[in-house]
């Protein structure tokens, strides 16, 4: 279970930093904006478009994230109408089908990430597959990080219970 931990840990670690890394790169493309627009210089176009995929990126490292610190949406008022031992339950089985929904997720936007390959974003002439990956990204992380919950929990060193980053 240690290495469950450490792995936990790692994914979680590589995840804040490339959210982190998103969220500056788009700091600098959305200050670039204004600076241009304040002074009346052209805005270059593609910062526009940089943005919007920043924040397609952004959301996908963030996902297992949220997960693990609850800020999903969730329904916690059932959870503390019932005893303990229900909400454990209902904690396994909604992180069951979390991992579900991120599992069934992963071909789709695999599809959907080879299909960008034949496009080029309009502004930045990227291959689209770079933007559509995002999706992919996604669904691998919250599938990962919905599975590690869900062996946690059965292994014992989990309850199911949100996490504060700090505590990590």
């Amino acid at each position: 279970m240690r290495n469950l931990a450490l792995l936990q840990r790692g994914i979680a670690a590589a995840s804040r930093l490339a959210v982190g890394v998103a969220f500056f790169a788009l700091i600098a493309v959305v200050t670039l904006q204004i600076a241009t627009r304040t002074f009346g210089l052209p805005s270059p176009v593609w910062t526009e478009e940089l943005s919007r995929y920043l924040l397609l990126y952004m959301t996908a490292f963030g996902i297992g994230l949220s997960l693990m610190t609850g800020e999903l949406v969730n329904v916690d008022l059932v959870q503390e109408t019932v005893s303990e031992a229900r909400a454990w339950w209902m904690r396994l089985i909604a992180a069951i089908c979390t991992a579900a929904l991120g599992a069934v997720m992963i071909w789709p936007a695999w599809k959907f990430t080879q299909i960008g390959a034949f496009q080029r974003s309009p502004s930045l002439r990227w291959p689209m597959d770079i933007i559509h990956a995002s999706v992919l990204v996604l669904s691998v992380l919250l599938f990962l990080f919905a599975l590690l919950r869900v062996i946690g929990m059965i292994a014992g060193s989990d309850d199911g219970r949100p996490h504060l980053a700090e505590e990590e």
